[in-house]
């Protein structure tokens, strides 16, 4: 059975409906609950399968649950107002109003799941958190000097290295490129794209070179085309092609979920207190890519707000509620391909971080 308190949890968004009519603290109160909801099923998987999961772990998970809850909660009802002819979110308001009430939804999410994190911290020290049976992992990393992971591009089409570092470095000069154009033009919104994405194309050459982990350049050219693509599309190309925020979207998605992956899986090689199993793993992306994308979205829209308020060009910006919901589902797409590919591709990044950090 859980335990009571989160029972009690769980009841007083229920008990605020049906005696209260709704208050003000309901929209928390219904996300706290979404949040024991996914402790209890944390504890649950972690005591009956072959998960295994830390305390400090755990509450990272439930926070990560109570924000993709909230993204999904508000893409089923925006699909059931553009198929089903409801109006849960949409109805009679503006494409902007509907946003912006999607964003507060979001907001209480993440108000609720941060609060919910601190509470769960002190309530797992005094909650006893163990396995009921032991399941015995294999962790062993790759023998030295095997490649049991090939390399996607080189091993599927005949594309040399060095050729995909000169694809990376030819981006990286068309950035500088759009840097300069933006400092001689005074576009702000230019100069910001352009220079952000042109320091994070040289994350991997820093990672390289100041903590010794080897960077594939599948990965470097991965990473530099998404902030490329990104870019361009802030450069004009966003106006001009409209499917071009999606290309952008899947591929940044694509990003954050193999960066997901590798980080996790890394912890999971690295730890005895944690395990995820593939299938599990594909789970966690999925929710991990929902919970990035709804912190993504309110950053979006604090941009959108405070260059309203002080009027200034915003340099990330909404439009309407039909475009975020647009860029949650292919933000999933993006996901999906990051974690199929994980298994047999980003699993060797992993073993790499673990053998740089391991000790």
């Amino acid at each position: 059975m859980p335990p009571w308190e989160l029972l009690v949890l769980v009841a007083i968004p229920v008990v605020d409906a049906a005696l209260l009519n709704q208050t003000l603290i309901s929209p928390i109160a219904v996300y706290l609950a979404v949040a024991a909801v996914a402790l209890i099923v944390a504890v649950d998987v972690h005591t009956f399968t072959s998960v295994r999961m830390n305390r400090s772990f755990t509450v990272v998970l439930v926070v990560i649950a109570t924000l993709a809850v909230g993204a999904a909660w508000n893409i089923a009802q925006w699909t059931a107002d553009a198929t089903l002819g409801t109006a849960y979110l949409v109805g009679d308001r503006t494409q902007d109003a509907a946003n912006h009430a999607m964003m507060i939804d979001f907001l209480y999410a993440a108000i609720a799941g941060s609060v919910a994190g601190l509470l769960f911290i002190a309530y797992l020290r005094r909650r006893s958190f163990a396995p009921t049976a032991s399941t015995e992992v294999s962790r062993t990393a790759p023998a030295e000097g095997s490649d049991p992971t090939p390399s996607f591009v080189r091993g599927r089409f005949d594309v040399s290295e060095e050729h995909i570092r000169r694809f990376s470095w030819t981006m990286q000069l068309v950035l500088g490129g759009l840097l300069v154009y933006g400092l001689v033009i005074r576009d702000v919104t230019t100069i910001a794209n352009a220079s952000i994405a042109l320091t994070v194309t040289f994350l991997p050459a820093v990672l390289e070179h100041n903590y010794r982990l080897p960077i594939e350049p599948e990965l470097v050219f991965w990473l530099t085309t998404a902030a490329f693509l990104h870019t361009l599309g802030s450069a004009g190309l966003y106006g001009y092609i409209g499917q071009w925020d999606t290309l952008t979207h899947s591929m940044s998605a694509s990003l954050v979920a193999a960066t997901g992956y590798t980080i996790v899986r890394a912890i999971d090689l690295h730890s005895d207190d944690i395990h995820f199993p593939t299938r599990t793993m594909f789970a966690f992306i999925l929710l991990f890519v929902l919970a990035v994308g709804v912190v993504w979205e309110l950053v979006e829209f604090g941009l959108d707000l405070a260059a309203q308020r002080f009027g200034f060009d915003a340099v990330l910006a909404q439009h309407g509620v039909d475009d975020t919901v647009g860029d949650l589902l292919f933000n999933l797409a993006g996901a999906v391909i990051a974690a199929t590919l994980g298994a047999s591709y980003l699993t060797n990044v992993s073993h790499q971080l673990v053998d740089r950090f391991g000790d």
